[in-house]
């Protein structure tokens, strides 16, 4: 199983979501940045056109629309279920930097089922 935040685990990560439905508007440019990680801050980015995750790699994306930041317990909270992410937002445990109209273009993705199973899975499949 891909331990949690590595390439591994974005991989497993890309190829769950291959199968999701198309989101027409559902199109971001985002850079991930996790703090307080067992191994050090942790960057990563994604690029999903259409609720299409295209791009899900370690490290920087200088062509970013926008940047998420949280800690590790925020993130270990989202990841595992615990916390939703956009209640984590609502209650400023996630710093945007850059336009919030490209985070909401991924709520209609976010919310949805296929996309909570995704997560489910990926859970069941990564080494906390």
């Amino acid at each position: 199983m891909p331990t949690y935040l590595s390439q591994e685990w974005l991989d497993l990560q890309r190829a769950l979501a291959e199968g999701l439905p198309e989101r027409p508007g559902a199109t971001a440019r985002v850079q991930l940045v996790i703090t307080g990680a067992p191994g050090g801050d942790v960057r990563y980015h994604q690029t999903t056109v259409d609720g299409r995750l295209l791009d899900l790699e370690l490290g920087d994306d200088p062509d970013a629309e926008v940047t998420l930041t949280h800690t590790y317990a925020v993130a270990m909270d989202i990841a595992t279920g615990a916390l939703d992410a956009n209640a984590a937002f609502m209650q400023g445990r996630v710093k945007i930097v850059g336009p919030m109209g490209a985070v909401m273009a991924l709520i209609p993705l976010t919310q949805s089922a296929e996309y909570s199973d995704v997560l489910a899975t990926l859970t069941a499949q990564t080494t906390y």
